[in-house]
């Protein structure tokens, strides 16, 4: 019992913050790929929040495209501390080659839960308060029309329903499926 009382709250809380500012950096990411807009409340926020880690990075690496480099480098680097933490925490060895695959496979992941989840929440608010702005679902909408217009073009609206965001976590769901389980298995 004693090791686990200390251990389990101190890895809930690695999990925790690392996982929670993995996020923003990933959101911050995304938005750049999506071109969303700058100025928006959410976009400044993230960038203020990830801007303290990044902007050193940016120095060294530089971004290829709309791909920032060091976004990417940044989010695998915390994840695998994260993991190597952890790891530290239960006195377990693990390789350097399996937290690489393990942070990649959970970056993906997370990735995957990004896009699903801002698809769903952006369902929900389209029933619950249609044409409304706000800040938040500008930014949702950034993130889920990439994904969403080619599934339009491949179900258009039926009678004024739009079934895109159906295909879209259907197939997102089905990527999941296919590509987590040999990531993770290959890190074993």
């Amino acid at each position: 019992m004693g090791s686990n009382y200390v251990t389990n709250p101190l890895e809930f809380l690695i999990s925790t913050v690392f996982g929670l500012y993995i996020l923003t950096v990933m959101l911050r990411f995304l938005l750049a790929v999506v071109g969303a807009d700058f100025y928006n409340p959410v976009s400044q926020f993230l960038v203020k929040v990830t801007n303290p880690l990044l902007v050193p990075l940016r120095r060294v690496i530089p971004s290829a495209g709309k791909i920032d480099t060091s976004a990417l480098l940044l989010m695998l680097s915390l994840q695998m501390l994260s993991f190597g933490l952890i790891a530290l925490l239960r006195a377990g060895q693990v390789s350097i080659v399996s937290l690489l695959i393990l942070s990649v496979a959970e970056l993906v992941g997370l990735f995957l839960n990004v896009l699903l989840f801002s698809i769903l929440i952006q369902v929900v608010l389209s029933w619950v308060s249609p044409g409304t702005y706000n800040p938040a679902v500008s930014v949702l909408y950034s993130i889920t029309e990439p994904v969403l217009r080619p599934c339009r073009r491949l179900l258009p609206p039926i009678s004024g329903i739009d079934l895109s965001p159906l295909v879209a976590l259907i197939g997102i769901q089905v990527v999941k499926m296919l590509l987590l389980p040999p990531l993770q298995q290959l890190a074993q």
